[in-house]
């Protein structure tokens, strides 16, 4: 991902649209395996397509791909192994270039998330051959010749980034001390993985989603998809499997699916976990509910699969129209805000749930719903009539009309969602601020962060500039910062009370209630989302 983002810096200049372009190229890039999988795996080519369409309207898909994270990617690189390993088992003789591939997937996704790049398939394929009494396929399929693929694609940076980042000094145990330090090694695949998982990981600069809700957020992030998930997972025949008895190619389609959501979701039972931790998950869940879909459609008006989906249209409906009603409640109740009112007045604070990565959205109140009123109102529109219109063409036996008003609904409420975002901005955002500061910046000045690098760390960005950091060295900043070569940025107290008394201008970022104590007079340069910009200098 990091490297995409170079590359589209280098083309479009540092913009901050430029950084999502890796993770769009990535979303659509999956949207087309996801598409080609359908006619592989069910023979129905409407298969593949609604499991797009599922997922290009997915909620979980969207918001985190407003989020600079590589878990999109990962689903991108996994879906292709699944794919190509599907695609080598209808072959007499599985190809070279299906293992491969396969190799060269999962080595990419180890280079885009570490090591669940190869856990993940590899517990899947093993999984699913060892049920089927099928081992003798990894002979076949070409062991050594991908072996060496992976190792050719996975390995070179690793030793690279390894041999750029030696231990120093005399490292021991998980803590550092300045200069004496583990080295990449130990940090990526220690700390940061396997102490990670193991709740061990220093420092502790994260939270953990419950279970129940880790699992309960698959309905969010596939809403409202979601409802036919039963059905979708029912024609699952893992019993089938431990009795020996030889699935059909389609059976062994769903169940290969449901392997592969089972290894994500299990996996991450047992571990730390944040709440997109669940992404890769959703595109077999997807295949199979779009593979029902397909179905349902082929069935005459009488037929069950038919009566499932009127029923489960109803369940909808309720869910829909009671959303669409407490959305038009909040929109017509909540009190607009005054023009120029900040929202972060309007919020609550929950500083304990920030290491979450939707905590800030926790903040929501209320009385700053009035902020929010034209996306209340697009979702309001959209969950009641397109779960009414659903409804309604089911009982008509227009499924295929049906599941468009239902993708018609989560557009508009995507859009409504993105709207909705850019009003809540300035609360996760510095940009606010660093436009405001920047006619004023000179050669010279210094720009600094109160507290954690993370809270203003689009300020450096919009800025193009390096920012000091006072009290903030924690989280991911920490450990590097225990190196020999690391740049002198941290500031205590002290120093920053002798840099605010020099000659430099310092221009201050900091949250309006965790303001320091100064040695001398700060001027208010600006002020957004809770932030402030304070200076020693007008």
């Amino acid at each position: 991902m990091y490297w995409g983002m170079a590359a589209s810096f280098s083309l479009f200049g540092p913009e901050d649209w430029a950084a999502r372009v890796p993770l769009a190229i990535a979303t659509l890039a999956l949207i087309l395996v996801v598409n080609a999988s359908g006619p592989r795996l069910f023979n129905s080519a409407m298969a593949g397509f609604y499991a797009g369409l599922i997922l290009l309207t997915s909620f979980g898909i969207f918001i985190y791909t407003r989020i600079i994270i590589p878990d999109v990617i990962v689903c991108l690189w996994l879906s292709l192994s699944m794919l190509l390993f599907w695609i080598s088992l209808g072959q007499k003789q599985p190809s070279r270039a299906t293992a491969c591939g396969f190799a060269a997937a999962c080595a990419l996704n180890v280079l885009s998330k570490g090591l669940i790049g190869i856990v993940f398939p590899l517990a899947i394929v093993l999984i699913f051959l060892l049920l089927n009494r099928n081992m003798g396929h990894l002979r076949r399929w070409h062991p050594f010749s991908s072996l060496l693929v992976f190792l050719l694609i996975a390995v070179p940076w690793h030793i690279a980034a390894g041999i750029a980042n030696p231990s120093q000094g005399h490292a021991s145990g998980t803590v550092p001390t300045p200069g004496n330090v583990h080295g990449f090694f130990w940090f990526y695949f220690i700390n940061e993985q396997v102490f990670r998982y193991l709740n061990r990981r220093v420092p502790r600069d994260y939270d953990t989603v419950p279970l129940l809700l880790f699992w309960g957020l698959l309905a969010v992030w596939l809403m409202p998809w979601i409802g036919f998930v039963f059905n979708a997972i029912g024609p699952i025949r893992m019993r089938s499997s431990l009795r020996r008895v030889r699935l059909p190619r389609h059976a062994q389609a769903w169940n290969l699916l449901g392997i592969w959501a089972a290894v994500v979701m299990v996996f991450f039972s047992f571990s730390t976990r944040q709440e997109y931790y669940a992404l890769p998950a959703l595109p077999p869940i997807a295949l199979m509910i779009g593979g029902w879909l397909a179905q349902e459609e082929k069935y005459s008006a009488r037929a069950p699969a038919r009566i499932a989906g009127r029923r489960i249209a109803i369940a909808l409906f309720l869910f829909g129209a009671t959303g669409s009603m407490l959305a038009a409640y909040l929109a017509l109740r909540a009190v607009a805000p005054p023009p120029g009112a900040d929202l972060s007045t309007l919020l609550t604070q929950n500083p304990g749930d920030y290491a979450l990565s939707l905590g800030h959205l926790l903040d929501l109140s209320a009385r700053a719903m009035g902020a929010f009123r034209w996306p209340l109102m697009m979702t309001a529109l959209a969950l009641g009539a397109g779960t009414l219109i659903n409804l309604v063409c089911r009982f008509l036996n227009m499924i295929r009309i049906g599941n468009y008003a239902l993708v018609t609904m989560m557009v508009i409420f995507l859009i409504a969602a993105h709207m909705a975002l850019v009003t809540f901005s300035p609360v996760l955002s510095s940009k606010t601020l660093a436009d405001a500061i920047r006619p004023r910046l000179k050669n010279g000045d210094v720009v600094e962060i109160n507290g954690e690098y993370e809270a203003g760390s689009t300020l450096g960005f919009y800025l193009r500039r390096q920012v000091r950091i006072l009290n903030g060295r924690s989280s991911n900043l920490w450990y590097g910062s225990f190196f020999n070569d690391a740049p002198h940025l941290f500031d205590d107290d002290a120093t920053f009370r002798e840099l605010w008394s020099g000659s430099q201008r310092i221009f201050l970022w900091t949250e309006l209630d965790h303001l320091p104590t100064l040695p001398g007079p700060a001027y208010t340069i600006a002020r957004s989302g809770g932030k402030e910009i304070i200076s020693n200098r007008q």
